[in-house]
């Protein structure tokens, strides 16, 4: 535990320093408060720290193990008639220890971090990049009411080819058109430009048509472009919430949004999958010493982040199931650290 926390206190200032090189042109551009600085690298620490403990302590464990394999005290202690499963049992407690605090994080303090974090970077760093869907937004409102619209502008609140729908059971009651729809904030409402309104009533149609008209809708301009952000923003009972409301409303987001809620869950297993490859691979002592082991572990670490990363990206932005994509990389990596396991007993 002792070189698990000693790996955090190194590795997380060089973050800060390599991130800070890399952002304080445009930090000093915008002219950004020292105060809001500090919070940023407070959410910034904790947001990454919570994503990249299996591989800390992954690293660590392989140089700890290393420097007991080095010196002979792993064959002087599996000599004396003690079982390899009870050598990696002080492991496993360290790496218990590590996963609760990792699943707590990522279920209450992470989803915090998150929201400072982003929001500092969109509203500093990334100020002409819009954090919304704006293209072709379609949204199930509730049980009646459905929304679509071609293209959306947050800067200005206003979007293009508008489209309401209220249906009651299967029928379609009305619908309206609109070639501009904006927010007006003071009325909580929105102004529709080229107002049409097409009713149905037992087989008969009445049309409505005004240059604009103001109408009250029961959505929120949040509803109407979430931010992309918006999951992992959330602690784990209110992102369950979320996700069944955007189910409902027909989000196109919502692999993005399982994934989130899925490595809530596959990155506390992970520390436990990777601290058992971690003793498997350096608990034999090499001719090249602790530097073989650490390669050896480097190289299995990038293939892990790899494989999370393509299959993550693959369910965000396709139809590929979340679960496979989540999942997969500790699966194949799990197989591995049994084969490895049964090695080193051996």
């Amino acid at each position: 535990m002792f070189t698990f926390l000693m790996m955090l206190l190194l590795f997380v200032p060089i973050g800060i320093t390599v991130d800070l090189a890399e952002k304080v042109g445009k930090m000093l551009e915008n002219d950004v408060p020292f105060g809001e600085i500090a919070f940023y690298y407070l959410d910034f620490t904790v947001y990454f720290a919570n994503l990249l403990f299996p591989l800390f302590l992954f690293l660590s464990v392989i140089w700890f193990t290393s420097k007991l394999a080095n010196n002979t005290e792993i064959v002087a202690f599996l000599s004396s008639g003690v079982s390899f499963s009870r050598f990696l049992r002080p492991y496993m407690i360290g790496a218990s220890i590590v996963a609760g605090f990792a699943l707590f994080l990522g279920m209450y303090l992470a989803p915090i971090a998150s929201q400072g974090f982003n929001e500092f970077k969109f509203k500093y760093l990334k100020k002409n990049k819009s954090v919304q869907q704006t293209k072709d937004v379609y949204q199930q409102i509730n049980d009646h009411d459905y929304i679509y619209v071609s293209n959306f502008i947050p800067k200005t609140k206003s979007g293009l080819n508008f489209t309401y729908e209220h249906f009651e059971g299967n029928e379609l009651k009305y619908k309206i058109f609109a070639d501009r729809i904006s927010y007006v904030e003071k009325d909580s409402a929105y102004k529709l430009t080229t107002y049409l309104k097409r009713s149905f009533d037992n087989g008969i149609e009445t049309v409505e048509k005004e240059t604009q008209k103001t109408v009250q809708f029961p959505f929120e301009l949040e509803d109407l472009t979430p931010v992309e952000y918006a999951a992992e923003t959330k602690s784990y009972g209110e992102l369950l919430d979320f996700i069944a409301a955007e189910k409902r409303r027909g989000s196109p987001n919502i692999g993005r949004y399982e994934v989130v809620k899925l490595k809530k869950w596959s990155l506390p297993v992970s520390i436990f999958i990777l601290t058992i490859i971690a003793v498997a691979v350096s608990s034999i002592k090499r001719r090249g010493g602790m530097g073989v082991n650490l390669a050896f572990g480097i190289a299995i670490a990038m293939i892990y982040v790899f494989f999370d990363k393509v299959f993550g990206v693959m369910a965000e932005q396709s139809n590929f199931p979340a679960i496979v994509a989540v999942w997969f990389p500790n699966v194949i990596f799990g197989i591995l650290a049994i084969y490895l396991l049964q090695n080193a007993k051996r």
